[in-house]
Order: structure tokens, then sequence, then C-alpha cells
């Protein structure tokens, strides 16, 4: 999406980075340069509108339920793998081995 006016950041640039604004991922001055694009262009400021209303809901809806231990353990495990450069499996590798196994 652009919408066609030419400014100091890329709508693109802006549309790829939204969710970082969103959940203030960013430093400050980048946030500040996002302030000031949505202030001249209004497409981007509608789309970050209709994601801001998105995540409201969202929270509302299910910010209350308790993620399961397991779960977090495992999103945990592979994020450490992530920073440390390690290769991510595709398969879960710390599911419970299911069947016979090959020697």
């Amino acid at each position: 999406m652009s919408c066609g006016e030419p400014h100091e950041t890329d709508c693109s640039e802006i549309l790829d980075h939204l969710y970082e604004f969103l959940d203030r991922e960013m430093p400050d001055t980048d946030c500040t340069k996002f302030e000031h694009h949505f202030e001249e262009c209004s497409p981007c400021l509608e789309k970050y509108g209709l994601e801001q209303a998105v995540k409201k809901l969202v929270k509302r809806c299910c910010g209350q339920d308790d993620v399961p231990t397991d779960l977090r353990s495992k999103v945990m495990g592979r994020i450490e793998l992530i920073r440390s450069g390690q290769a991510v499996p595709d398969h879960d590798v710390t599911a419970a081995p299911t069947g016979p196994q090959e020697s």
C-alpha cells in the first residue's frame, strides 16, 4: 500500500515495521519517524488504526488466558536456539518420543 505521495520514510517501510511500532519495540527516534509519517499519510494512519484496534480486541478477548507452562518452555527453548545461532529443527524436539525408535 502506498498513498503515492513522496515521504521522508516510504510507506512500505512503515507497513513492514508497523507491529514493532505498535509494540514499542523500536528506538524512540524511529517511533518519532513513524508518528511524523502518520501525520502526513492517511492510508498508513488508517492501517495503523485498524491494526491497533485488532490488537486491543485480541488483548481484551484473550488477554486473561494463561499460557501452558510446557508451551512457554518450548517457545523459550526455540528463542534460545535462534539467539545462539543454532539451527532450529522443523519438528518439536521437546516432545516425548512416540512409537518405536530407530537405532
